[in-house]
């Protein structure tokens, strides 16, 4: 048979079915995601989609803007850590996520597979799987009220066996925060 000739195979049809830890991830990593949508409190977010011990939290972004976007370039640590990423993030900015904000859960992209390795309390970890998702919404300075929308990049790793988040990397725009913030 010719290449020509080879009839295509519907990715999905030939896909294998996903395992039960890819579920498992791509069900957490959703469900925390449409949890966003109208999120309860920090301290409830946390404890209810994250692992109990050295929780992480990533906001991607240049080491210059922190002196507007207090929450980026820095991994917050810990379940105070986390919250105080939250504290950081609504002081600065709103989040106006709707229904649109998120794929559906298939959209969820799964490697059940992938090492992550981190370093807790000076010892190297290692763990599987990761989650990405690609989100769009609105959001708007606190400080000046300019708005702009955009689209980010969610990264989830480090899961425990119940599906728990360890790391929830954060890849956004934030030269357009910046700008929208003004200045110091």
């Amino acid at each position: 048979m010719s290449i020509a000739s080879a009839k295509p195979t519907s990715f999905a049809t030939s896909q294998t079915p996903p395992t039960e830890r890819e579920a498992l991830l791509r069900k957490s990593a959703h469900s925390f995601c449409q949890s966003l949508l109208q999120p309860p409190a920090p301290s409830a977010l946390i404890s209810e989609y994250f692992v109990p011990f050295y929780p992480r939290i990533t906001e991607h972004g240049p080491s210059w803007a922190t002196s507007r976007l207090p929450f980026l370039g820095k991994t917050f640590i810990g379940y105070r850590g986390c919250e105080e990423y939250f504290t950081k993030l609504s002081k600065t900015l709103e989040m106006n996520m709707s229904k649109d904000t998120f794929p559906s859960i298939d959209g969820f992209v799964v490697d059940a597979e992938a090492e992550v390795e981190w370093m807790e309390h000076k010892e190297k970890k290692k763990g599987k799987g990761v989650v990405s998702v690609v989100g769009q919404a609105t959001f708007e300075s606190i400080k000046t009220g300019k708005e702009w929308h955009e689209e980010f990049i969610y990264q989830f790793s480090a899961f425990d066996d119940k599906g728990r988040i360890g790391h929830w990397e954060i890849w956004a725009d934030p030269l357009s925060a910046w700008v929208a913030v003004g200045e110091d």
